[in-house]
């Protein structure tokens, strides 16, 4: 069993952006690295602690390439095409089938209707 540490014990009372006031001097101090400002109070409620959120590294995010499948839907069953194309999926008129990312056929429980390319 994990015990508790007093850190995450501590209750967040308040937050405030670098501009509200109460958090002016620390904007000063951070600069633009500055996110925010917090309240915490220890498990007692008798200590407040004052921290501060700063932005130490800013990377681009590169998207992963989604692997597209192609799952098989009856013709008789709209209901399941209407949540296929609601979830993002297309029709493949040559192929007849419909082509969906992967992680969506699983998600929708259609890996059983997976067909091979």
């Amino acid at each position: 069993m994990k015990m508790k540490t007093e850190r995450t014990t501590h209750r967040v009372v308040k937050t405030l952006a670098p501009t509200d006031r109460g958090a002016i001097d620390l904007a000063r101090q951070y600069g633009a690295a500055l996110v925010c400002v917090r309240h915490r109070t220890d498990a007692k409620g008798k200590v407040r602690h004052t921290t501060v959120e700063l932005v130490v590294r800013s990377t681009p995010i590169h998207p992963r390439t989604l692997k597209m499948v192609l799952v098989k839907v009856g013709p008789h069953e709209r209901a399941l095409q209407a949540i296929v194309v609601a979830a993002g999926g297309s029709w493949d008129g040559t192929r007849r089938l419909w082509r969906l990312p992967s992680r969506v056929a699983s998600i929708l429980s259609l890996r059983d209707r997976i067909i091979a390319a």
